[in-house]
């Protein structure tokens, strides 16, 4: 299957150029986050002197795992990360989708020939490889630093400094400051849909994501390195729930969320002893992602997405290095945010598309439910590469690297 690349206008912007344009170039990159510390390794290995500022005192992240899929893993194997991530990864064997009511398994869905592999991380150790390299590649994290004042020629205020980059980057999230200086301010919906993330001990589990569907509600449960299981049920409920994950809510309200369905899946959720709750939300992908070559976003903070397609991580992962790489090719910054823009905005509102249309899909009923698990039995069986096939799209395409720019 041939790798899908990036937008036309890029292609041609990349073949037109040879350039090292990063060098000395002075960035700042708001959120300490994996998209943000994918795109100051890329940036610190093109040449720039990089910084980034997390206002959190540490790099953790409680109860998160995620999953890298191929194309998070070639962008982070072309930085140099092929061993690293190996050793704090689990290799996805298969995805399950499952009957959550009668715990059946519906089908399963190979993932062994993926290539790159497709692994399941906890957030917190693959945050930890890429710092390990920023910090290797000259990049100065600094923690518990709030950024005030952020001003449309890119200079913002730590801890009572004034800060003057060439380049500001907003990779802080969800309640990005900078999203709304370059767009305006803005209104998230609520979806009607709660999700609870946890981490449940289970050392003899297959290294298989398996998704238990039921009518109004599913969970997703996978592997981690440490023995444990990540977990991450969504119910749909009509209470608005605040927005964000560090909502602590009791191991009872998730039990008795999924109390009537199968004795597996129960079993499961009997072993939390520490949960989050959020709200889900919808946000637009954002109509401006750069300004006049000072400013730019990436990640959550340009294009939120829904968790049912695994890809919030893997798209900030593709944006910092897109990037560091449209800017590596331009002494222009502002031509060079322009293409980065032009490059990821169709990609990425495809994956978040994708991935409200999962939502629904998850969350079937009656003869519509019976109907699709019955095609999903037939596509396992006589067509058991179709399923990734249609996402050749999404796994199989390459960010432009730091190869194609002759690094130093």
């Amino acid at each position: 299957m041939r790798r899908k690349s990036v937008t036309s206008a890029a292609k041609k912007f990349i073949a037109t150029t040879n350039m090292q344009a990063n060098v000395g170039r002075r960035v700042a990159i708001i959120g300490a986050g994996i998209g943000g510390l994918t795109a100051a390794l890329a940036f610190a290995k093109t040449g720039a002197d990089v910084t980034v500022f997390e206002q959190a005192g540490a790099l953790t992240e409680v109860g998160a795992g995620l999953q890298i899929t191929p194309n998070g893993a070639r962008v982070l194997n072309a930085l140099g990360l092929v061993d690293a991530l190996a050793d704090v990864g689990v290799s996805a064997h298969a995805v399950c989708p499952m009957d959550a009511v009668s715990g059946r398994q519906i089908t399963q869905f190979d993932l062994t020939g993926q290539k790159p592999a497709y692994r399941f991380y906890h957030r917190a150790d693959l945050l930890g490889v890429l710092a390990d390299r920023c910090r290797s590649a000259g990049v100065d994290i600094q923690l518990g630093r709030r950024i005030d004042n952020i001003t449309s020629d890119g200079r913002f205020v730590v801890n009572g400094a004034t800060i003057m980059p060439t380049l500001t980057i907003g990779a802080d999230g969800l309640h990005s400051q900078m999203r709304p200086l370059l767009n305006g301010p803005e209104k998230p919906f609520f979806t009607g849909q709660v999700a609870w993330r946890a981490l449940v001990p289970r050392r003899d589990m297959a290294p298989k994501a398996q998704i238990w569907m039921a009518p109004d509600r599913h969970v997703v449960t996978y592997p981690l390195a440490n023995g444990m299981m990540n977990v991450v049920a969504v119910q749909e409920k009509g209470r608005w729930t605040d927005e964000g994950w560090h909502h602590a809510d009791t191991p009872e309200n998730l039990q008795a969320a999924f109390a009537d369905l199968s004795s597996d899946l129960r079993s499961i959720l009997a072993d939390v002893t520490d949960v989050r709750l959020w709200g889900l939300f919808r946000h637009p992908v954002a109509e401006s992602w750069q300004q006049d070559g000072v400013l730019a976003l990436l990640g959550d903070a340009a294009h939120p997405t829904l968790p049912f397609l695994a890809q919030g991580a893997n798209l900030a992962i593709e944006d910092g290095l897109t990037l560091a790489a449209c800017c590596q090719h331009d002494p222009s910054l502002e031509r060079a945010l322009s293409v980065y823009q032009s490059a990821r905005r169709k990609r990425v509102s495809r994956a978040i598309e994708a991935a409200n249309g999962n939502a629904k899909n998850y969350h079937l009923s009656g003869f519509q439910r019976r109907v699709a698990h019955a095609g999903l039995t037939i596509l396992g069986r006589v067509a058991p590469n179709a399923f990734l096939s249609r996402l050749g799209w999404l796994y199989d395409y390459d960010a432009p690297t730091v190869h194609q720019f002759s690094p130093l």
